[in-house]
């Protein structure tokens, strides 16, 4: 076993699975169709908590806010005055870091750097793993990632690992985040969904927020051609709702989007890609990792799929078939096509925690 609690694959010389490529009949699978999933939702620690959250949103912010505090503290000055950090966005932070105000730029640049060697010692910790080991290329997603500041943490992070000898790319996630999570949903649905539907529902589960899409799949398949229609977003760190009051909202969004799709005739598929935090069992049941969540949804005897199975709506007078993943994992997915040139490729997604995972693509074999 890794840290993930994932059965070991030997990933450094993986061996075609002789089931071949996955039917979709089942929750948090390994083997899909194009790629293995090595291991996820590594739950690194030290004497100080979880490694990874060190490289989180949250990290962001405090790194942010410890140097307002010594910049108010030693100067007397702080460029946001009383606004709390929490409530600066990161396109306002985008813009100091070229505007006029050298000590505003100044402040946003230091925060920048530190938190990309933190981003680069929490890379190393992974590479270390027996599940990374031989990773080519890191795709970064999450909400930072879109942002000039997230980008520059990467490109710093690279460069302090490169100057160590260490040979890896990392990359912002190529769909934007708020749509990655739907788009790679596409992978998790049958060969048949794929090759007879234009488009699927898919939802984005996380600790701040909730998004439904419609997915564009595309005559061709796969998520390389995805795109999606319509989204609905709900942030429910606002709203602190229970989890059975999450999940009927889950139902009600998802209720919508179906009957826009109906009128707008598109050619739905009875099928749900869902991603999730957590390590998520083949029932569909959540292990461990979604502690974000709102509510317990780790809870003995609480599964996701049952609690949606007679509450969403039916697709051609047929009930949907809902496939359930790890969020990281399906974020990954999205980026499946744009990486035929490399074997080993991993994702990590700064949110309100940073979801991981690693693939190997079965067809470089």
């Amino acid at each position: 076993m890794d840290g993930s609690g994932v059965p070991d694959v030997p990933n450094c010389a993986i061996e075609e699975d002789s089931r071949g490529p996955a039917s979709a009949n089942g929750h948090g699978l390994r083997i899909l169709s194009r790629v293995i999933v090595d291991t996820y939702n590594e739950e690194l620690r030290d004497e100080e908590g979880f490694v990874g959250d060190r490289a989180s949103g949250r990290a962001f912010s405090a790194i942010l806010d410890d140097w307002r505090e010594r910049l108010a503290s030693t100067l007397d000055e702080d460029p946001f005055g009383d606004t709390p950090t929490g409530s600066i966005s990161k396109t306002t932070l985008d813009k100091l870091l070229t505007g006029n105000d050298t000590v505003a730029a100044g402040l946003v640049h230091t925060a920048v750097e530190e938190f990309a060697h933190e981003l680069g010692t929490v890379v190393r910790r992974f590479l270390r793993l027996e599940g990374w080991c031989g990773t080519e290329r890191i795709v970064i997603g999450g909400g930072l990632s879109s942002s000039q500041i997230g980008q520059l943490a990467m490109g710093r992070a690279q460069i302090l690992l490169a100057g160590e000898g260490t040979t890896l790319e990392l990359f912002p996630i190529s769909s934007h985040p708020d749509e990655a999570g739907l788009i790679g949903a596409v992978e998790l649905a049958p060969d048949p969904v794929v090759a007879e539907h234009d488009t699927i529902v898919a939802a984005d589960i996380g600790g701040t927020n909730l998004r439904v899409g419609i997915v564009r799949i595309g005559r061709s398949g796969g998520v390389s051609k995805g795109a999606v229609w319509k989204m609905e977003h709900w942030c429910h760190r606002d709203d602190d709702p229970t989890r059975d009051q999450a999940v009927r909202r889950l139902v009600e969004m998802t209720t919508k989007l179906v009957e826009r799709a109906v009128a707008a005739n598109l050619d739905l598929a009875p099928f749900m890609g869902i991603g999730c935090p957590g390590l998520i069992d083949e029932q569909g049941a959540i292990l461990n990792g979604g502690q974000n969540l709102p509510g317990n949804w780790q809870e003995d005897g609480f599964n996701l799929v049952a609690a949606l199975s007679d509450s969403l709506p039916r697709v051609g007078g047929r009930k949907p078939l809902v496939a359930l993943h790890n969020d990281a994992v399906v974020q990954g997915l999205s980026e499946v096509g744009g990486m035929t040139d490399v074997e080993r490729w991993g994702v990590l997604t700064i949110g309100t925690g940073l979801g991981n995972a690693r693939f190997t693509n079965r067809s470089a074999k």
